[in-house]
C-alpha cells in the first residue's frame, strides 16, 4: 500500500507528506483522534511512534513526548488498538517507528504479526541498521510490514545499495547528523544528497528530521519522494492542541502543492 501511494503520488509530480507523531501523546486517550485529524488534513502515509525509555535518536521534543506517553500508561498493546480502531475509519498507510527493545520485549515475531493485523503497513526499527541481526531483518521482511531502512549523510557510499534493496516501501534519508529536532535551517549540500540518492537506489527517497517549516518542506518536496515532519508537529500538539497540529499539517499540503 505504501507503495501504490507514494506511486500514484509520483505520477502526479507530488511529495508525500509523512508526519510523525508519538502515540499517547498529548493526552492518554487522543492517538486515534490525531491519526484522523492527520487523515484528513493532507497526510499520506503517517508515521505512528511507540514510546520508548530511551529514544537515542529523538530530540528533547520527541522524547518529551515519548516520557509523557510512558507515565500517560502507554504501551505496545494499546497502540496497537488505537491503530485498529484508526484503520477501522481510514485507509491512510501507517509505519511504526520503534526501537528494538519494546519489539523484542513483546515478541518479535508475535509482534510483527499483531502489528499488521492492526493495520500497520510499515515498520521502522531506528536501532537496526543493516547487518546488526540478521535473523530479525529476516523476520521483517518476510512479514507483511514495508521494513523502512535509513541512510544518513555519513553513510558510507558502498552500503547504500545493500540497504536500499534489504527494505521496501521507502527508504529515509536523515536530513543531518545527530537527533531528531526542528531547525531553522536546511543544510546547503542537502538537496544535491538527495538527487544524488535518488539516483542511486530504486527505491522511493523521504527525507526527514530538521524539517520544521512549510517552506523547508517544499524545498525538500522538490527534490524528494516524501518528506517527513515530526518535531515541530509534536510540539504543536503538546502546546496547542489536536486542531492546532490538523491546521500545521493542512498548512504542510497546501505549501507542498503549492
Amino acid at each position: 500500500m505504501i507503495s501504490s501511494v507514494l506511486a500514484a503520488l509520483r505520477d502526479d509530480r507530488r511529495a508525500a507528506l509523512i508526519p510523525y507523531v508519538t502515540a499517547g501523546h498529548p493526552s492518554a486517550d487522543s492517538t486515534v483522534a490525531v491519526l484522523n485529524a492527520l487523515a484528513d488534513s493532507g497526510a499520506d502515509i503517517i508515521e505512528l511512534g511507540i514510546p520508548f525509555s530511551d529514544p537515542l535518536a529523538d530530540g528533547p521534543t520527541i522524547q518529551q513526548s515519548s516520557f509523557r506517553s510512558l507515565v500517560n500508561g502507554t504501551t505496545v498493546e494499546s497502540v496497537l488498538g488505537d491503530l485498529k480502531r484508526f484503520r477501522s475509519e481510514r485507509d491512510t498507510p501507517v509505519v511504526i517507528f520503534t526501537y528494538l527493545n519494546p519489539v523484542l520485549r513483546y515478541g518479535v515475531d508475535v509482534f510483527l504479526a499483531d502489528a499488521a493485523e492492526a493495520g500497520a503497513n510499515g515498520l521502522l526499527l531506528t536501532d537496526v541498521p543493516l547487518g546488526a541481526d540478521p535473523e530479525l531483518e529476516r523476520a521483517v521482511a518476510a512479514s507483511p510490514l514495508d521494513f523502512i531502512r535509513l541512510v544518513a549523510p555519513t553513510t558510507e557510499g558502498e552500503r547504500v545499495p545493500g540497504i536500499a534493496e534489504a527494505g521496501s516501501g521507502f527508504l529515509y534519508y536523515i536530513s543531518r547528523t545527530g537527533v531528531t529536532g526542528a531547525r531553522s535551517e536546511l543544510r546547503r549540500d542537502l538537496a544535491a544528497e538527495v538527487e544524488s540518492l535518488r539516483a542511486t537506489v530504486g527505491l522511493p527517497v523521504a527525507v526527514g528530521f530538521g524539517i520544521s517549516t512549510p517552506e523547508q518542506a517544499r524545498e525538500i518536496g522538490a527534490v524528494a519522494d516524501g518528506v517527513v515532519v515530526g518535531s515541530a508537529l509534536v510540539r504543536i500538539m503538546e502546546e496547542e492542541g489536536v486542531e492546532a497540529g490538523a491546521r500545521f499539517v493542512a498548512e504542510l499540503r497546501a505549501t507542498l502543492d503549492g
